[in-house]
């Protein structure tokens, strides 16, 4: 896969395990009408979160580009 930089996995890691515990907590306390929808999504919210967790925990350094690409 691509590198993709530190920060930005991050804040991608923080705002999908916040939204999903959000959505877990707002759909078994707070809302009554259709509570399961947002668990649901809670739920996809914080595997998408540890996904990329995982893969920021788990990427290499940064690959430094070869310099015979640059001179031609």
């Amino acid at each position: 896969m691509k590198w993709i930089p530190p920060k930005k996995l991050k804040v991608l890691t923080i705002l999908f395990l916040g939204t999903g515990t959000w959505g877990i907590i707002a759909g078994m306390l707070l809302i009554k009408p259709i509570p399961m929808m947002l668990v649901l999504f809670g739920v996809i919210n914080l595997c998408i979160g540890g996904f990329i967790g995982y893969r920021y925990f788990m990427q290499g350094p940064k690959p430094e580009r070869s310099s015979d690409k640059r001179k031609k």
